[in-house]
């Protein structure tokens, strides 16, 4: 959402051409002035980018945006997933349902859906200080290290390119007071402004966007429990030859679950793939649920 259009302005003062989603009726006249006064720098379209392809039957009501209609209004073309970036999108993520919508990103990442159809979309987002800190977690860490750090390192580059006191920033509070999202273990005193570019070779190896969905849920019921033994989880699954898989892999076979980089969740998953013994049956109950939730 573009808002008041600060940082619209910075982007326009920067000479770069901007298209402006703002799904707030009362900003729509200031951004359409500031429109009119450029000679097509500026392009102001009522829509909100966090419903982008709701999940909804018929016509698409406003500030609910078709990403078909979008990219072509904005004269964006499809590029291979391994070009470079056709598109960067600026703005910042609303503190509600907040950890949900990343979800709803990375699920249309990896899947190549919604934005992603068109390449490696670039996002340039404010996200809370609390949710940085999840996405860029390393292995052992009790309370920051989840599903969703192991899936977004695997899938995107994340880089932190500026930190801003939550004091920065506006609030709709009543009492005036500061709109922070609330967090008791994890530090959350800054809105992050964070760089994710897609992964190039993300798909260049077992993975792909058709079993990406199978990727995603197996990690998520691995970190479900992130104490479990990871030779119990694979034992759970009815696999043969734990002992053997592991040691190809090289990972200690007393390993748990939140000991495994990113990385050993991806090779653990194409070595799955591999398996004749591997069945995919466990995951599709919690599939629908998920897609349910997130949608």
């Amino acid at each position: 959402a573009s808002g008041p259009g600060i940082l619209t302005q910075t982007l326009l003062n920067a000479g770069i051409r901007v298209v402006a989603l703002e799904s707030n009726s009362a900003y729509l006249p200031n951004l359409q002035s500031l429109e009119h006064s450029l000679d097509g720098q500026l392009k102001v379209i009522y829509g909100d980018f966090f419903r982008l392809d709701p999940l909804v039957s018929g016509t698409l009501k406003p500030p609910a945006v078709c990403s078909d209609k979008l990219f072509e209004t904005l004269g964006v073309a499809a590029v291979p997933w391994r070009a470079d970036v056709p598109l960067r999108i600026f703005g910042i993520m609303p503190h509600t349902l907040e950890r949900n919508r990343l979800w709803r990103l990375l699920f249309g990442m990896y899947e190549c859906s919604s934005i992603y159809k068109y390449g490696r979309v670039e996002l340039n987002l404010f996200i809370s200080e609390k949710e940085y800190t999840v996405l860029t977690a390393k292995p052992g860490d009790i309370k920051a290290y989840q599903a969703l750090s192991v899936l977004m390192q695997i899938g995107w580059k994340i880089e932190l390119l500026h930190m801003e006191p939550w004091s920065s920033f506006t609030t709709n509070l009543k009492t005036g007071g500061l709109a922070i999202p609330k967090t008791t273990f994890l530090p959350n005193d800054h809105l992050c402004l964070v760089r994710l570019t897609p992964q190039q070779n993300l798909f260049t190896r077992g993975l792909k966007p058709t079993n990406a969905s199978t990727f995603i849920f197996m990690v998520k019921q691995c970190l479900a429990r992130p104490t479990y033994r990871l030779t119990d989880r694979l034992n759970s699954w009815s696999l043969d030859n734990v002992g053997e898989l592991l040691k190809a892999l090289e990972i200690p076979e007393n390993a748990a679950m939140r000991d495994l980089y990113p990385e050993d969740y991806r090779r653990l998953f194409e070595a799955l793939q591999n398996s004749s013994s591997f069945s995919e049956t466990w995951f599709y109950e919690d599939v629908f649920e998920s897609i349910r939730t997130i949608n």
